[in-house]
Parts: C-alpha cells; structure tokens; sequence
C-alpha cells in the first residue's frame, strides 16, 4: 500500500502563485492508494478558497481521498458547510454527552441564520480496502472555530473510541491537525488526551501538518509498552514561502519493513517551479 500525504494548501492569496498544474503533475506521478490531507485546506475559510481546493483534489489521480480540517479551515461559522458542499461530504460523529463538552463554539446558536450544520466539529471514520485490507482511517478534529491553537474534546475522544469498536479492520491510523509530539506558537493544549487515545486503540502511525516543518519521530511508551510514530508534514502552499518548506511525502510499502518514505520538496525560482525528492529507509 502507498500513501500520498499532503497538508496545509492554504487555498487563497497564500496558495501557489498559479502553479497548481504542474503540482497537479506531480502529485499524480506517484502511484497512490490513499491521499491524506491534513488540514490547512483554505488561508481564511472562504467559500472560494474551499471551491478551489476542492476542485484539485478531486483532479488528484486517486479513489480514496481523506480530508481534515485545519485551524484555517475553521475561521468561518460556514465552515463545516463548505467543507461538506466542496471537500467530502461525510457522517461526522456526534460527542456522547454535548452537555460535557467544553471546546468552545463547537455548537452554533440555533439562531445562527445560513448555517446548515450547527456543530463545528468534523470528526468521522473511514474504512477503506487495499488490496484486501481494510485500514482504518480515524480523522479528529483539533481545531476550534475562530482558533489557531488546538483544543480536543474528551467527548468526541469516548465516541470515536465507540466507533472504533464497532469497526472491523486490519490496520488504523489517526489523521489530526496539529502535532501531539511536539508543540509551536500555536500548540494542541491537551495532547495528553489524544496521546492516550493513541494508546487505548493501539494506534501506530499518526499523521498531522500545522507547523510547515516536516518532523518525524517515534514515542514509546515503556510503561504501557505501546509505540507510535508521528509523520508530520510541511506546507504544500506558497512560493513565497521562506525556507524549503514547501513538500509533500510519498510513504511506498507503508507500514512494512521495506517502507521508503519519499521527501518531494517544491522549490520556486523566479517563475520557475522543480522539485528535489530525497527517500528515507525506514529499516
């Protein structure tokens, strides 16, 4: 099985400067199962920036594309409708108990008017088949609307965990906005939460964006004698972009001993776009 994981697009005025074709290119060169987007679709949550991005996942050359929201996807009390109307329109899972939860504006006045979906929140499960296995795909939403930083809801935490139990799979990975290893300016607050989630489904792979810095790292937990690895991705947004952040990872013969993991980096040079692919063995 192969992986595509892109993140942080940032459709609008910070996106790409016009070069989405041959990015398009690109990303479609590589021999994809799964595309994992992790958020940070939009720069401020506008009907056209979501129009935008949607119209070049869709020309992605992949059947199973999975979507999460960013803190950028969220700065919108339409949010959860466009991502709905242009990026996927799942079955979010509902917190057990809304009356405990305490993230804040994940339910919209009912007197909100053009709103359709009230609740902010897009957690939802996605069971997909490759090649005869069935992988998991859990995708939390830790961003808050109007909030850069992140905030989990320990409700939504219980009902996916309910979920999970009902479904039937080979293996489960975790997509979710910010980093639960590390921190920045604008961190998860209660990482802990999804740490122990992690554990408690025995997750192992974990896939995140926000920084624009790739890391990825590896935690285990002796005590519980449970192991996880975070694959945290750059910004596949701008070519103004200072740095050599810009990138995308290919992960081929994900999750076996023969894995490579490909670093395909973006570079922009006058009005010239080429990209430099390093690979990573993981044995």
């Amino acid at each position: 099985m192969n992986i595509l994981h892109i993140s942080d697009m940032h459709f609008g005025p910070r996106h790409w400067l016009g070069k989405n074709k041959l990015l398009l290119e690109k990303l479609n060169s590589y021999a994809a199962d799964i595309i994992i987007n992790t958020g940070d679709i939009t720069t401020d949550s506008l009907e056209n920036e979501f129009e935008a991005a949607g119209d070049l996942l869709k020309s992605i050359d992949c059947q199973h594309i999975v979507s999460i929201p960013g803190n950028h996807d969220k700065r919108n009390m339409r949010s959860a409708d466009y991502f709905r109307q242009y990026i996927d329109d799942i079955d979010v899972i509902h917190p057990l108990n809304l009356e405990n939860c305490r993230k804040k504006n994940i339910l919209l006045d009912e007197n909100t008017i053009d709103v359709k979906e009230r609740f902010t929140d897009i957690n939802f499960l996605k069971n997909i088949t490759i090649n005869g296995e069935s992988i998991l795909i859990v995708c939390l939403d830790t961003c808050s609307l109007y909030k850069d930083n992140g905030f989990v809801e320990k409700e939504i935490l219980k009902a996916l965990s309910q979920a999970i139990s009902k479904e039937s799979y080979d293996r489960i990975i975790l997509l979710n906005h910010h980093s639960i290893m590390d921190s920045d300016s604008d961190p998860l607050f209660n990482s802990r939460f999804v740490v122990e989630f992690v554990r408690e489904n025995n997750i192992e792979h974990v896939f995140c964006g926000h920084t624009h810095h790739l890391s990825i790292m590896k935690s285990t937990d002796l005590y519980h004698k449970h192991t996880f690895t975070q694959y945290k991705n750059g910004s596949l947004s701008s070519g103004n972009t200072l740095n050599d952040t810009n990138m995308f990872l290919y992960y081929k013969n994900f999750g076996t001993e023969s894995m490579e993991i490909h670093v395909v980096r973006a570079i922009v040079e006058n009005e010239n776009l080429t990209f430099k692919e390093e690979i990573i063995t993981t044995d």
